[in-house]
């Protein structure tokens, strides 16, 4: 396993001074493997997962991050700190100009997911996906196009990108803007298929989930059905409060609070988001990717979001099957998928996206940000030792 080391990256003009430390994390990072995941904590899971246990574990799917941090103390907008980035998923790797059939689905929708007009409206998901902070969405989107646009990588001669956010303003000078145009061409141009970094990375990395830091987390499911199909999931976390947090049916965050009873519930679970990929090389049609994303809502369940009124839960289902589609003419032969065998991937969906999710907890670092607000991490040692005392650690 090699590092791939990113290219400087330059900055605007009154940032030149500044002691920025920019990460560039891509899937094939050996900063993937240094972190336990939440399987390595003994935690059982259902389902089987792939070689990566990443939504990479779907072929040709391809993850790349930028991660944005500097400074420290008090919040002065436009100057910081910062605590941001930028997550890019390529559906079909080096082919970005090759549609894939898609479906979406708005668990709550106090957030923003672009482009799901024309994916709700033709079935196809053109191009790269993208996730970052809320008020980052507008440049990440226009700089998407010109990336399409500099490599001829445009599907139609405009682009409709699916760009999603959640909300970092926390820790982070959300309203300094500090991602830019090059940050997404960084994601882009090193997306890598194998393991994928989580936690503190990307668009995740100033997120922090039922109570917890949190932010970018992934898992699969394979060998499902008689093709033997994949499901994998990326998720960009940062929903729900303490008292929520379930981890293999056992109420962990109710135990914390119990035993820290003087520290109250850091959030009530009432705001926050989650974003979430789900890809497949399992022939489906939009319809069906629509009931995939639906299941979503099942994995945020059993980690114990309820999706409140101010949390923006939003979920994309693609498949990697059926490639040339959009662009035959004049007609497509197409495979699709019998419903009735599209029950495991509706089980691996759920599956995948809860062990995602807590992998992002698991892999997440403790961090403080604007105004020194802090961002704690879940103690693996409580996380077992709460776990065992349930009898729920495997073997």
């Amino acid at each position: 396993m090699t590092t791939h080391l990113p290219s400087p990256i330059r900055l605007r003009p009154h940032r030149a001074g500044w002691l920025w430390l920019m990460l560039l994390l891509t899937a094939q990072s050996a900063f993937a493997q240094d972190k336990p995941r939440a399987r390595d904590l003994g935690i059982p899971f259902e389902g089987t997962p792939g070689p990566f246990n990443a939504i990479t574990d779907v072929a040709g799917v391809m993850v790349g991050h930028t991660t944005l941090i500097a400074g420290e103390g008090p919040l002065r907008i436009g100057d910081g700190p910062v605590r941001t980035g930028v997550t890019a998923i390529l559906p079909r790797g080096d082919d970005p100009a090759d549609p894939v059939f898609a479906g979406w689905f708005a668990l709550n929708g106090n957030g923003e997911m672009t482009g799901t007009t024309w994916v709700e409206e033709s079935g196809f998901l053109e191009g790269p996906i993208a996730i970052t902070n809320t008020h980052s969405v507008g440049i990440v989107r226009d700089a998407i196009i010109a990336w399409q646009v500099e490599r001829g990588a445009a599907f139609q001669p405009w682009s409709l990108p699916v760009v999603a956010e959640t909300y970092d303003g926390f820790l982070n000078d959300i309203n300094g803007f500090h991602v830019e145009a090059e940050h997404l061409f960084s994601a882009l141009d090193d997306a890598r298929s194998g393991p994928v970094a989580e936690g503190n990375v990307g668009g995740g990395t100033a997120m922090t989930c039922l109570g917890f830091k949190c932010g970018i987390g992934t898992s699969s499911r394979t060998g499902l059905g008689t093709g033997g199909y994949t499901v994998g999931v990326l998720v960009q976390a940062n929903f729900g409060g303490r008292r929520q947090l379930t981890v293999a049916g056992v109420p962990v965050g109710r135990e914390i609070v119990r035993e820290q009873r003087a520290r109250p519930d850091p959030e009530s679970g009432g705001r926050g988001s989650i974003i979430i990929i789900v890809a497949t090389d399992a022939p489906l049609l939009p319809h069906q990717l629509k009931r995939i994303a639906r299941r979503a809502s099942l994995g945020v369940a059993r980690t114990g979001g309820t999706a409140g009124n101010g949390s923006g839960d939003i979920f994309v289902a693609f498949s990697t099957a059926n490639a040339r589609s959009a662009g035959a003419r004049p007609t497509s032969d197409i495979q699709m998928l019998s419903n009735s065998r599209i029950s495991p991937l509706f089980d691996a969906t759920v599956q995948a996206v809860e062990e995602a999710i807590i992998n992002a907890l698991v892999a997440a670092e403790t961090m403080v940000g604007r105004d020194g607000n802090r961002a704690e991490a879940l103690s693996h040692v409580r996380l077992r030792e709460i776990l065992g005392r349930f009898n729920r650690l495997a073997g």
